[in-house]
């Protein structure tokens, strides 16, 4: 039996969820998902320049785990800006401090319902 994800803590959703490269149209764009537990490692070990264990720590997950999530989200932003890809945020297994680590999202990293595309369906 496979073991159950654990919701990685997040403080927040970003406000913006797409980026694409200058002048290339959508509908040639090729996209990278980059989850919001990936963006909150970002966030706390590049941009807050905080320690790993620390990062875990709030993240509720262990130092190792941290360092898998890091190193995913940062081949997937450099395959976005080096190959010219589209970077889109959302899903992923999260939940937000002090809710009862409920989430809106499940283990299976479903998609947002509505996530704005940039046009493509």
């Amino acid at each position: 039996m496979v073991r159950p994800c654990k919701r990685r803590l997040i403080t927040g959703e970003p406000e913006v969820i797409y980026f694409k490269p200058r002048g290339i149209p959508c509908a040639t764009l090729v996209e990278v998902e980059l989850t919001l537990d990936e963006l909150e490692a970002i966030k706390l070990a590049d941009l807050n320049g905080e320690y790993h264990q620390d990062a875990a720590e709030k993240m509720n997950v262990s130092r190792q785990t941290f360092g898998i999530i890091i190193e995913k989200a940062r081949k997937k932003l450099a395959d976005a800006i080096v190959n010219g890809k589209a970077l889109k945020i959302g899903g992923g297994v999260y939940a937000f401090p002090g809710h009862g680590h409920k989430t809106k999202k499940c283990c299976k990293r479903r998609k947002y319902e509505n996530l704005h595309t940039c046009g493509k369906e």
